[in-house]
């Protein structure tokens, strides 16, 4: 048996941008920003420090703040607002600015997510890139779509039915060289090749 007294949880820096020119304004209150910080909060053991912006729907903003939270050690930075196709909804070409590599299959699942609730889903436009060792993803507007399109779908006896896309983000983390995210199983069980796993690590 393995000696796991010794073992420290990577302490890990998260991004979270509310993207909306209302909000940023005072016009309305943001939601956004919470339902980032309450659902990271529960599903991740790491111990966390959050870099919140608030910001209006304006490209050349939205790419320099990006870049920003990348170069203050954000490993992983989130988006939510602007990424339909409304004319002032340009979160997508702002985030696919700053990219270094996609990573389209991110997207894909939480439109598959969000076609479950409404056909509209199909108008969303969200894209995740990697830019240098972060991982930015553009997530839903509505805080009941944050959590589930980071959560997943769960049938009426609890148990997933259509996953997450959380659970491939500690993996996804761990391939371009940033902190080992651990997960809360109750709220979302990361999967991780066998080998990938760290020893003394719970989720």
């Amino acid at each position: 048996m393995s000696d796991t007294s010794s073992y420290v949880i990577d302490p890990v820096k998260i991004g979270i941008v509310s993207i909306s020119d209302r909000a940023s304004s005072g016009t309305y209150e943001d939601k956004g920003l919470p339902a980032l910080r309450e659902w990271l909060s529960r599903a991740l053991r790491n111990p966390l420090t959050f870099e919140a912006r608030l910001i209006p729907d304006e490209q050349a903003s939205i790419s320099q703040t990006l870049i920003e939270l990348v170069d203050a050690g954000c490993a992983l930075v989130l988006t939510t607002g602007g990424t339909g196709p409304a004319l002032r909804d340009i979160t997508p070409e702002a985030t696919l600015a700053v990219a270094h590599k996609e990573m389209p299959g991110f997207g894909e699942q939480m439109r598959r997510i969000s076609l479950e609730f409404v056909p509209t889903a199909v108008l969303s436009r969200q894209v995740a890139v990697i830019r240098d060792k972060a991982l930015i993803m553009n997530l839903p507007g509505q805080p009941k779509s944050i959590a589930e399109t980071l959560e997943g779908l769960r049938d009426a006896q609890g148990a997933i039915k259509v996953n997450g896309i959380f659970a491939a983000v500690p993996y996804c983390i761990d391939l371009i060289g940033g902190p080992y995210l651990e997960t809360d199983t109750a709220v979302c069980k990361a999967f991780r090749p066998k080998t990938a796993i760290r020893p003394g690590a719970t989720g």
